[in-house]
């Protein structure tokens, strides 16, 4: 089975475990199929390319509908490559579930686009404090100097601006899966998870499972929600 799977953010709600409140995300994660492999002997390494969602065949481009075909799979929306747990194989066309990648308890890394807020000021972007609100002020939530005259002379690269916020690719460490109910192919996931709803995420095996820290949230986690 692949170490990931796609899903859409449903939303946010919240559950009751062992009398505490917890704040979830919903996520409908599958079902994929499988829509090719890469092998150690001919591409370098092992993965499994999993497609999720529906798209209309005359806006499919050509190539991706040939490999639709080859797979007798429906064209989907998205394709994402995933690394295959060790020692384990798939085939073409197969249903990926959630279930069959995760259980309650495991450590999950969630990759997701976050919300666009279009062009704003360094207030909001950079979380600049701002100047004094008080009469006779002239500026408010301006950016302030940007540097000096002399020397340099210019505004230095990567200076902290306004500009476009958001709608940047984010990924969330270590979050916890509360349950998982696979007759709706739904996962409930500890917090917040990034982009809108109805938005694509990616969920992978989480690359912190393996430290100290990671180890140890593993444990709780396992001992709290199995």
């Amino acid at each position: 089975m692949p170490k990931g799977i796609i899903g859409k953010k449903i939303g946010m709600t919240k559950v009751f475990v062992n009398g505490k409140t917890i704040p979830v995300t919903v996520i409908q994660a599958g079902p994929c199929n499988v829509a090719y492999t890469r092998t150690q002997e001919k591409d370098g390494y092992n993965a499994v390319a999993l497609a999720f969602g529906e798209r209309k065949e005359k806006n499919t481009p050509k190539p991706l509908l040939a490999i639709f075909k080859k797979a007798n799979i429906k064209p989907a929306k998205v394709i994402k490559e995933f690394p295959l747990k060790d020692g384990e194989t798939v085939e073409l066309g197969q249903e990926i579930r959630i279930e069959n990648v995760f259980e309650k308890g495991d450590l999950v890394d969630i990759t997701g686009k976050s919300k666009g807020r279009g062009f704003t000021s360094v207030m909001k972007r950079w979380d600049f404090a701002g100047f004094p609100k008080s009469h006779g002020h002239r500026y408010h939530r301006a950016v302030g100097s940007i540097g000096c005259r002399t020397e340099p002379g210019r505004v230095w690269k990567t200076k902290r601006m306004a500009g476009h916020y958001g709608n940047e690719t984010v990924t969330v460490l270590g979050l916890e899966v509360v349950d998982i109910i696979p007759e709706k192919n739904v996962i409930l996931v500890k917090g917040s998870v990034p982009g809108a709803p109805n938005s694509t995420v990616f969920l992978k095996q989480s690359v912190i499972a393996d430290r100290r820290k990671g180890k140890s949230k593993l444990a709780k986690s396992k001992a709290m929600y199995a």
